[in-house]
């Protein structure tokens, strides 16, 4: 009788760890940044919403997805911000959403990882790797950066396809805090 009370306590001890589920928190940026001839611009997409399932001894298993509103662009320039929503750029009447999925996650070492994931920008869907550092807690924290080159998703057509006025990469950075989903 007392191996068989024993018994459910240590199927618990065996059971593997799962993926916790994540939502966006507030709290969290993605932001860009690029060079328009030779001066730095910095931009935000405050509109944007991020899930995440994902257990740092199981990365494997991970699985984020990240939703952008192209319309909430923003450099605080209102010049450069009307160019961005227009057909050159984001066409943001055409293409009102970019989005990331990631599904194959690695560990880099220490609380890094990268993801290699595909942006599904301006109807275009390529391949985007996001190197992150995770900070666990009840609200943890990933702070990411990628490199997105711009004209592989016809961002920048035209005249702007010229790199001497703005180059390819485009350095985009996150911080996003999650909280468990409901």
């Amino acid at each position: 009788m007392r191996k068989l009370l024993l018994l459910p306590p240590l199927l618990l001890l065996s059971t593997p760890a799962l993926a916790a589920d994540y939502v966006q928190a507030p709290g969290s940026t993605l932001a860009f940044a690029g060079k328009y001839q030779g001066d730095v611009f910095v931009g935000r997409f405050p509109g944007f919403s991020s899930k995440l399932s994902f257990d740092p001894a199981k990365p494997e298993s991970a699985r984020l997805e990240v939703t952008i509103p192209m319309a909430t662009a923003s450099t605080g320039n209102k010049d450069y911000d009307g160019e961005m929503q227009g057909a050159a750029f984001f066409d943001a009447t055409r293409f009102p959403q970019a989005r990331y999925v990631a599904s194959k996650f690695r560990a880099l070492g220490g609380h890094r990882y990268a993801t290699d994931g595909t942006l599904t920008l301006h109807g275009i869907s390529k391949p985007v790797t996001l190197t992150f550092e995770w900070t666990p807690g009840t609200q943890p924290v990933l702070f990411g950066r990628a490199v997105v080159p711009r004209l592989a998703f016809d961002v920048g057509a035209g005249q702007w396809a010229d790199t001497g006025l703005i180059p390819n990469a485009i350095a985009v950075s996150t911080r996003v805090v999650f909280k468990p989903a409901p």
